[in-house]
């Protein structure tokens, strides 16, 4: 960086040694694992994170919509992410499994997971496209997938996800 003096005033000019790749972009996920599988959540949709919560259960309600949680005096619908994505290896245990939130239309939406990690810095260019292979309802709800050193990171678009679940709930109309 140079230093120019004006008129006694300082300025500072940047050189081309100086400058820094602005086109690479970075997004921060927060990670978390559902049976074997690693997941990722932009940072800037997650409200909270829980612990385990004691959850009620809704009768008659569709098989994802694990019940509700009482949040700080609000009413949270709590989603399974296991029965979101079909993984059926083993058994989701509601006493001590974690939770994100998140809001969506006003509401708050709670997702079960196995455990909660840490947040991690993605360069955008480096995500993949999922791959043909994978299981289409994956590639529906998948924004992408990172290779890092020892794993795959998908990054799951949690939106769609409770669209995907409203849309299978019964219209009511008054």
């Amino acid at each position: 960086m140079s230093v120019v003096k004006h008129n006694d005033i300082q300025k500072n000019l940047v050189t081309s040694d100086d400058m820094v790749d602005l086109s690479q972009t970075i997004e921060d996920y927060v990670t978390m694992t559902v049976d074997s599988w690693w997941f990722g959540v932009p940072v800037l949709k997650i409200q909270d994170i829980l612990g385990p919560q004691h959850i009620t259960r809704v009768p008659l309600a569709p098989r994802a919509i694990a019940g509700f949680v009482n949040l700080r005096g609000r009413i949270v619908t709590t989603i399974d992410l296991r029965v979101c994505l079909n993984i059926f290896n083993t058994q989701t245990d509601l006493k001590e499994a974690m939770s994100i939130v998140v809001e969506y239309r006003n509401e708050l939406y709670s997702f079960l997971v196995d455990a909660v990690g840490e947040v991690l810095s993605l360069a955008e260019d480096s995500k993949e496209i999922a791959p043909a292979t994978l299981d289409p309802l994956w590639t529906e709800l998948a924004t992408g997938i990172y290779r890092l050193d020892k794993s795959l990171l998908m990054t799951l678009d949690i939106f769609k996800i409770i669209e995907s679940i409203k849309s299978k709930l019964p219209s009511t109309q008054y």
